[in-house]
Parts: structure tokens; C-alpha cells; sequence
């Protein structure tokens, strides 16, 4: 069984900063990827950013040069460093990971955590 715990969400006034956390736990063999995305009411959800299988990076146009991306890959930890925060970032922030397990490769998800920006 794979876990994914996630922290961190909360309201913040605009230009704010706020961070994200998400542990990994459980019987995986590797993790391929891991990111985050996020989901505002009546739209889809989208890529925040993540990192790809070969290690890079990939973010949003929308949140570039504002949220950075990190690891821990001792903790299996991911985390999102959200700065400079508008009222159009809020959203439930889900974690994602692409992991191998012993029945196979496999896409898990975090239960969300909601990020609200408002004055």
C-alpha cells in the first residue's frame, strides 16, 4: 500500500508565501516521478510542477519564476515552495507520484490539501 501525505495548505493574503510537504510511504521499489497538481473549482486539474522520470523539472507557465519545485530523496518527501501568491492560485493541491511496486508501475495520489489566497 502506498501513501501519500501531504501538508502545508492554508489562506494566505495576496503576495504571500506558503509550503507544501508530501511524504511517500510504503513498499515501492522506486519512484519515477513525483509532483504536484492542483484543481480550482469547475476546472480541470493542471500541472503545477513535477519532476519528470529523467530528473528535470516542469513547471507551469502560470507559476514560473514564483513556486519552486524540491526533494528529499532520503525522506521520499516532496515539497512546493509557493511565493508571491495570487487569488487565481487558489485550489486543492493534490501530490502525485509515478512509482514501481512490486505488481507493477503505478500513479498514486495524495488526498489534496486546500490552498486559499485572499485578502
Amino acid at each position: 500500500q502506498v501513501q501519500l501525505v501531504e501538508s502545508g495548505g492554508g489562506l494566505v493574503q495576496p503576495g504571500g508565501s506558503l509550503r507544501l510537504s508530501c511524504a511517500v510511504s510504503g513498499s515501492i521499489f522506486s519512484i519515477n516521478a513525483m509532483g504536484w497538481f492542483r484543481q480550482a473549482p469547475g476546472k480541470q486539474r493542471e500541472l503545477v510542477a513535477a519532476f519528470t522520470t529523467d530528473g528535470s523539472t516542469n513547471y507551469a507557465d502560470s507559476v514560473k519564476g514564483r513556486f519552486t519545485i524540491s526533494r528529499d530523496n532520503a525522506k521520499n518527501t516532496v515539497y512546493l515552495q509557493m511565493n508571491k501568491l495570487k487569488p487565481e492560485d487558489t485550489a486543492v493541491y493534490y501530490c502525485n507520484t509515478v512509482s514501481r511496486v512490486l505488481r507493477g508501475t503505478y500513479d498514486y495520489w495524495g488526498q489534496g490539501t486546500q490552498v486559499t489566497v485572499s485578502s
